[in-house]
């Protein structure tokens, strides 16, 4: 298949939709398919790369969150969608936008994938306990642009429901963004050697995936004056979390790491803590475990991640830090039973490799394309 990805932003991999395009389109070359992509980027190294667009504003709060806009060219779509059998865009934004106005003219097969949560625009406007705002960007996100697929890509089980709560009516397939199969228990390059407890949380700095609750529910845990907390990323939060870490015996670290950087320290830390409060899956979360670590993560009801605790242990109350210490003592106190479930979440890891995600889009391309060879079938095209 020739198959084209529309998507803003696609070889910075500081966030989840960025790193899932750029993994999917490398294991779908990898299966022999053309694999087109429109992003911003040099012209010289793709042939279908945009400019970015500068918004007033708007340029500079995505830029915090490690994110920008690309700038619609239509000559540049119509080259990129071109004999293409499937477009997939992945996110509803001003090019995507565009983008898919010229693929509906040239009548090419099209689907969609939902990775912009609505809850987290709430969180970056300021406006998180505005429910009734995020039921509204839904709805405006299908009025505008989903209801002109009849496949969505959902990346969780709980990302599905929310858009038929709010009135998507295309099928849905629930796949999830995987993981590489890097990531997996392995030899420990070099141990920390210095008597701590290492605990590690990874993801952008950002209100709402909430690394104070953590700094917090270290200070509060009878561990305290052993634990070292390690943050792996960036945004706009790192001052202030830079700040408020001071309070510990030992502030935490703040790095953006390599993929092989990244996984090396996974293998040398002692626990994973996912403290944040939205997420459509939560990749992060997904590669740590895989790697043998045992999470404790945020039971949101506005995080599909929850999916991910094999049993209570692993779940503590959003924004509650003692609780969250306590369960961080639990599994400090039991070192027997967390090299059990170290297992147990490695096992679990297996279960959401790269390959099996891939498959499965490529089956929801199928699908697509037979939808619409029969919809012109019937029409009579």
């Amino acid at each position: 298949m020739t198959i084209v990805l529309v998507v803003d932003v696609f070889d910075n991999l500081t966030n989840g939709t960025t790193m899932t395009a750029y993994r999917f389109a490398q294991s779908l070359r990898e299966n022999g398919h053309e694999v087109r992509v429109v992003a911003i980027g040099d012209k010289e190294e793709n042939p279908y790369a945009l400019c970015e667009a500068q918004l007033p504003v708007a340029t500079k709060i995505a830029h915090k969150q490690g994110f920008a806009f690309a700038k619609a060219d239509l000559t540049t779509f119509e080259r990129a969608f071109q004999g293409a059998d499937v477009v997939h865009f992945l996110i509803p934004l001003f090019m995507d936008h565009k983008a898919l106005q010229v693929a509906k003219k040239m009548d090419v097969p099209i689907c969609g994938a939902f990775h912009l949560q609505p809850e987290n625009v709430t969180f970056i406007l300021h406006m998180s306990k505005a429910q009734w705002l995020a039921r509204g960007i839904y709805r405006f996100f299908n009025r505008v642009f989903y209801r002109n697929f009849d496949h969505i890509h959902c990346p969780s089980y709980f990302i599905a429901n929310q858009l038929a709560k709010n009135g998507y009516t295309a099928k849905l397939h629930v796949i999830s963004n995987g993981v590489d199969d890097d990531f997996c228990p392995g030899e420990v390059r070099e141990s920390f050697h210095d008597g701590l407890i290492h605990i590690l949380m990874v993801g952008p700095l950002s209100p709402e995936k909430r690394q104070r609750i953590l700094i917090d529910a270290v200070e509060k845990s009878r561990y305290a004056d052993r634990i070292q907390l390690h943050f792996a990323g960036k945004g706009p939060c790192k001052e202030k979390l830079v700040e408020q870490g001071k309070k510990l015996p030992h502030p935490p670290t703040f790095e953006f790491y390599s993929k092989e950087d990244l996984i090396a320290l996974i293998r040398r830390c002692d626990l994973y803590v996912h403290a944040s409060v939205v997420e459509i899956e939560a990749i992060s979360c997904l590669e740590a475990f895989s790697c043998g670590l045992v999470p404790v993560i945020c039971n949101s009801d506005m995080s599909a991640t929850v999916q991910f605790a094999l049993d209570e242990r692993s779940l503590f109350r959003p924004d509650d830090s003692a609780d969250l210490a306590n369960k961080i003592d639990y599994w400090l106190s039991h070192p027997e039973e967390k090299a059990r479930m170290e297992q147990e979440y490695a096992k679990q890891g297996d279960s959401y490799r790269i390959a099996a995600s891939v498959k499965k889009a490529e089956e929801m391309f199928g699908d697509v394309i037979r939808d619409y060879r029969e919809k012109h079938r019937v029409s009579g095209y």
